[in-house]
Protein backbone atom coordinates (compact mmCIF):
# COMPACT_ATOMS: atom_id res chain seq x y z
CA UNK A 1 0.00 0.00 0.00
CA UNK A 2 1.17 3.21 -0.67
CA UNK A 3 0.85 6.75 -0.01
CA UNK A 4 -0.49 10.28 -1.22
CA UNK A 5 1.69 13.35 -1.38
CA UNK A 6 -0.57 16.45 -2.61
CA UNK A 7 1.98 19.37 -3.71
CA UNK A 8 0.21 22.92 -3.04
CA UNK A 9 2.49 25.06 -6.08
CA UNK A 10 2.56 28.45 -4.87
CA UNK A 11 6.29 29.92 -5.53
CA UNK A 12 7.30 27.40 -8.52
CA UNK A 13 5.58 26.38 -11.78
CA UNK A 14 3.94 23.19 -12.11
CA UNK A 15 6.64 22.40 -14.78
CA UNK A 16 9.16 23.28 -12.19
CA UNK A 17 8.16 21.22 -9.67
CA UNK A 18 6.67 17.81 -11.82
CA UNK A 19 10.70 17.58 -13.55
CA UNK A 20 12.13 17.89 -9.53
CA UNK A 21 9.70 15.20 -8.74
CA UNK A 22 10.14 12.85 -11.20
CA UNK A 23 14.11 13.18 -10.86
CA UNK A 24 13.67 12.19 -7.55
CA UNK A 25 11.52 9.41 -8.39
CA UNK A 26 13.68 7.87 -11.34
CA UNK A 27 16.66 8.34 -8.73
CA UNK A 28 14.70 6.27 -6.59
CA UNK A 29 14.66 3.36 -9.41
CA UNK A 30 10.98 4.37 -9.62
CA UNK A 31 9.04 4.15 -13.17
CA UNK A 32 6.67 7.14 -13.49
CA UNK A 33 2.95 7.98 -14.95
CA UNK A 34 2.58 11.47 -14.98
CA UNK A 35 -1.54 11.70 -15.70
CA UNK A 36 -2.78 14.43 -17.19
CA UNK A 37 -6.29 15.57 -17.79
CA UNK A 38 -5.67 17.58 -21.61
CA UNK A 39 -3.78 16.29 -24.32
CA UNK A 40 -2.91 19.76 -25.38
CA UNK A 41 -1.10 20.15 -22.30
CA UNK A 42 0.75 16.81 -21.43
CA UNK A 43 2.36 17.86 -25.24
CA UNK A 44 3.22 21.11 -23.46
CA UNK A 45 4.74 19.20 -20.46
CA UNK A 46 6.62 16.95 -22.94
CA UNK A 47 8.46 19.74 -24.65
CA UNK A 48 9.58 21.76 -21.47
CA UNK A 49 10.16 18.10 -20.17
CA UNK A 50 13.15 18.04 -23.15
CA UNK A 51 14.28 21.01 -22.16
CA UNK A 52 15.27 20.68 -19.05
CA UNK A 53 19.34 21.20 -18.44
CA UNK A 54 21.53 18.61 -19.50
CA UNK A 55 22.75 17.45 -16.20
CA UNK A 56 18.67 16.82 -15.36
CA UNK A 57 17.86 14.91 -18.23
CA UNK A 58 14.52 13.01 -17.84
CA UNK A 59 14.08 10.36 -20.62
CA UNK A 60 10.04 9.99 -21.03
CA UNK A 61 7.38 10.08 -23.43
CA UNK A 62 4.22 10.85 -24.32
CA UNK A 63 1.53 7.98 -24.64
CA UNK A 64 0.52 6.39 -27.94
CA UNK A 65 4.07 5.32 -28.76
CA UNK A 66 5.24 1.85 -29.84
CA UNK A 67 7.98 2.30 -26.77
CA UNK A 68 5.30 2.95 -24.25
CA UNK A 69 5.81 0.19 -22.40
CA UNK A 70 9.66 1.02 -21.67
CA UNK A 71 9.35 4.88 -20.89
CA UNK A 72 10.80 5.47 -17.16
CA UNK A 73 8.06 8.05 -17.61
CA UNK A 74 5.13 7.82 -19.40
CA UNK A 75 2.76 11.11 -19.93
CA UNK A 76 -0.82 10.18 -20.23
CA UNK A 77 -4.01 10.48 -20.20
CA UNK A 78 -5.16 7.03 -19.49
CA UNK A 79 -6.08 5.25 -16.29
CA UNK A 80 -3.87 2.09 -17.17
CA UNK A 81 -0.27 1.41 -16.62
CA UNK A 82 1.38 0.61 -19.81
CA UNK A 83 4.87 1.00 -18.16
CA UNK A 84 4.61 -0.52 -15.28
CA UNK A 85 4.93 2.70 -12.91
CA UNK A 86 5.40 2.30 -9.40
CA UNK A 87 4.91 5.88 -8.98
CA UNK A 88 1.60 7.80 -10.09
CA UNK A 89 1.53 11.71 -10.89
CA UNK A 90 -1.58 13.97 -11.47
CA UNK A 91 -0.88 16.84 -12.94
CA UNK A 92 -4.05 19.47 -13.94
CA UNK A 93 -6.99 17.93 -11.65
CA UNK A 94 -6.56 14.39 -13.24
CA UNK A 95 -8.30 11.22 -11.53
CA UNK A 96 -6.71 9.71 -8.38
CA UNK A 97 -8.41 7.35 -6.48
CA UNK A 98 -7.72 4.88 -3.49
CA UNK A 99 -6.99 2.32 -5.60
CA UNK A 100 -4.42 3.98 -7.61
CA UNK A 101 -2.50 4.72 -4.41
CA UNK A 102 -3.14 1.21 -3.04
CA UNK A 103 -1.42 -0.08 -6.53
CA UNK A 104 1.59 2.49 -6.17
CA UNK A 105 4.72 2.54 -4.06
CA UNK A 106 3.53 6.54 -4.25
CA UNK A 107 0.82 9.21 -5.76
CA UNK A 108 1.45 12.67 -5.96
CA UNK A 109 -1.11 14.97 -6.76
CA UNK A 110 0.48 18.37 -7.64
CA UNK A 111 -2.08 21.36 -8.16
CA UNK A 112 -1.79 25.18 -8.24
CA UNK A 113 -2.74 27.05 -5.44
CA UNK A 114 -3.46 30.25 -7.44
CA UNK A 115 -6.30 28.51 -9.35
CA UNK A 116 -9.46 28.39 -7.22
CA UNK A 117 -10.71 25.33 -8.99
CA UNK A 118 -7.19 23.53 -8.47
CA UNK A 119 -7.77 24.06 -5.30
CA UNK A 120 -11.46 22.40 -5.00
CA UNK A 121 -10.31 19.60 -7.35
CA UNK A 122 -7.40 18.81 -5.06
CA UNK A 123 -9.66 19.34 -1.69
CA UNK A 124 -12.17 16.87 -2.91
CA UNK A 125 -9.05 14.58 -4.36
CA UNK A 126 -7.85 14.55 -0.61
CA UNK A 127 -11.16 14.11 1.22
CA UNK A 128 -11.65 11.04 -1.31
CA UNK A 129 -8.66 9.38 0.14
CA UNK A 130 -8.89 10.53 3.51
CA UNK A 131 -12.44 9.02 3.68
CA UNK A 132 -11.17 5.68 1.92
CA UNK A 133 -8.69 5.54 4.85
CA UNK A 134 -5.36 6.19 2.63
CA UNK A 135 -2.45 7.74 3.83
CA UNK A 136 -1.87 10.93 2.55
CA UNK A 137 0.38 14.23 3.11
CA UNK A 138 0.18 17.88 2.27
CA UNK A 139 3.20 19.42 0.95
CA UNK A 140 2.72 23.76 1.05
CA UNK A 141 5.88 25.58 -0.42
CA UNK A 142 4.37 29.21 0.89
CA UNK A 143 7.14 29.51 2.72
CA UNK A 144 9.85 28.92 -0.04
CA UNK A 145 10.53 25.90 0.86
CA UNK A 146 8.26 22.18 0.70
CA UNK A 147 7.10 21.82 4.09
CA UNK A 148 4.63 18.96 5.27
CA UNK A 149 1.54 20.81 6.50
CA UNK A 150 -1.23 17.59 6.94
CA UNK A 151 -1.27 14.07 7.35
CA UNK A 152 -3.76 11.71 7.29
CA UNK A 153 -4.45 8.01 7.76
CA UNK A 154 -0.75 7.34 9.19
Amino acid sequence: MGSALFYHLTRRPMEETLAMLLGKATGAGMRVIVRGSDLARLGWLDEKLWQGPEDGFLPHGLAGGEQDAMQPVLLTLAQDNPNGATCLMSVDGASVSAQDVDGMERVCVLFDGNDAEALEVARGQWKTLKDAGTSAQYWSEETGRWEKKAETGV
